[in-house]
């Protein structure tokens, strides 16, 4: 194992805060490092890997397309982009679909299809609100609607003309509107911030603020999104729908690919060809693991079973707030929840890892859980079990 992480240590750019151990195989919702060790996934790869490990069908079906094409180019329509752009709009209720890299990217081109109308309706505007925490990637654009200094500051100066509001605080929002004012852009459950879920007050009053003044609204749903909360995305819950809204981490199982949305209203009146591109959006390879995710997705009703595994791992959390003093808080819905603590998050985590458990943290006193959607109430209790043992 050691060879492994010196090898990638010499060879990479040095980044990633790594955890100690080198994964080389998954099965269902278990990791195996070089060494044959077994870890219960409760990352999923940040919020990705949704099927788990070694779905079949999946594999099939990337395969197949694999042993067909797995590239052109967006010069060329292809058999694959075309029913993944379908099918997420059919579980998005939007109207029209961009494929992308990442969450990141998506996030990107919801920024300028944004900018780009208010240009063509000529109303001057240019200018965001987002929230404090808020994270929603880290390519310049993404970076500057994100609101939290330590990602920020190394590479500021950023994009101008964005201000930051309290989350779940309308009065906040309200104070910084202008006329300048183009969108507001928002998680509905904020990840990286520390597992913060919007208020349908706080929801439903930006709806109606941007309806009335006339400004977009964004959802970045890159991580919340996919089922992960219950609903297949998080806004759905609400009974509200965002002008745009960006995607990414699980709509493709682990297959890199992200996408962002829009309405008509928008659409018609945004982006037209040569204003936003990608080499690799719409990939076929990406596309099919869209399509069959979404296949999957429905037919199992993910949806729905991470509500109600997620409703049992809510209340064995809830167990640990009320036994240890060191956990002070439960946060989140679904299978996108947290703890608050007041030990070391970092020592936390790597303690996990010597028993056999994958955990990550979210801010700077919140253990994540984001497991694959595919676990059983039995994983939770594994989970449980050995997370007592480290705290």
């Amino acid at each position: 194992m050691n060879q492994y992480m010196e090898e990638t240590n010499q060879a990479l750019v040095h980044t990633y805060n790594q955890f100690p151990i080198v994964l080389e195989k998954g099965e269902g919702v278990y990791l195996f490092d070089t060494d044959g060790k077994k870890y219960l996934d409760f990352a999923a790869g940040y919020a990705v890997s949704s099927l788990g490990y070694g779905n079949q069908e999946l594999n099939d079906a990337l395969k197949s397309q694999i042993d067909q094409i797995f590239h052109t180019s967006n010069l060329y329509y292809n058999t694959t982009c075309g029913k993944a752009a379908e099918d997420l709009k059919r579980i998005t209720g939007m109207d029209r679909i961009f494929f992308t890299n990442s969450g990141g990217e998506a996030v990107e081109g919801t920024l300028k299809a944004a900018r780009k109308y208010a240009y063509k309706k000529g109303t001057g505007r240019c200018e965001f609100i987002a929230m404090k925490e808020s994270f929603h990637g880290r390519s310049m654009g993404a970076l500057s609607v994100t609101g939290h200094s330590p990602y920020r500051e190394p590479f500021e100066p950023l994009v101008p003309g964005v201000s930051f509001a309290e989350y779940n605080d309308l009065d906040s929002v309200k104070a910084l509107v202008t006329d300048k004012t183009c969108a507001i852009i928002l998680e509905p459950l904020q990840g990286e911030g520390g597992i913060n879920l919007a208020t349908e007050e706080f929801m439903k009053g930006i709806r109606k603020l941007c309806d009335d003044e006339g400004i977009l609204m964004i959802c970045d749903e890159v991580q919340c999104g996919m089922g992960r909360t219950g609903s297949m995305f998080a806004w759905q819950a609400y009974g509200i729908k965002p002008d745009l809204m960006s995607m990414a981490k699980a709509i493709g199982s682990g297959i890199p690919v992200g996408a962002f949305a829009m309405t008509d209203q928008v659409a018609e009146s945004s982006l037209e060809p040569g204003d936003h591109g990608t080499t690799y959006g719409g990939n076929p390879l990406a596309c099919m693991a869209v399509s069959k995710t979404i296949e999957i997705f429905e037919r199992e009703k993910l949806a729905e079973h991470a509500k109600e595994v997620g409703t049992y791992l809510a209340e064995k959390l809830d167990v640990l707030v009320d036994e240890y003093d060191c956990v002070t808080a439960r946060k989140g819905t679904g299978l996108m929840q947290g703890i608050q603590i007041t030990k070391p998050v970092s020592k936390v985590t790597n303690a996990a890892l010597k028993e056999g458990l994958l955990i990550i943290g979210a801010g700077e006193d919140i253990i994540r859980f984001v497991p694959p959607l595919v676990i059983e109430k039995e994983h939770v209790d594994e989970m449980i079990e050995k997370l007592k043992k480290v705290l």
